[in-house]
């Protein structure tokens, strides 16, 4: 079962996947223009973490969070 800071790592290690095959200029200028458009609307670390502490504050606690405020 993958934890809420397991999954949060996860998301903010993507996005430092697609950072670096948007850049790679040994990559199809076909794979970095992916990349960039998925770049487009992939959510930065601080907002991952965000959402994390958001759900971790929620009241109802009918599920677990998603998300984890900490990839620790």
């Amino acid at each position: 079962m993958t934890m809420p800071s397991e999954r949060t790592r996860a998301l903010i290690q993507t996005r430092d996947l697609l950072v670096e095959l948007a850049q790679d200029p040994g990559l199809s200028e076909s794979i970095r223009r992916q990349a960039r458009q998925l770049l487009r609307h992939y959510p930065h670390a601080n907002e991952i973490l965000r959402a994390g502490q958001l759900e971790e504050r929620r009241v109802d606690r009918l599920t677990e969070p998603f998300l984890s405020s900490s990839i620790d």
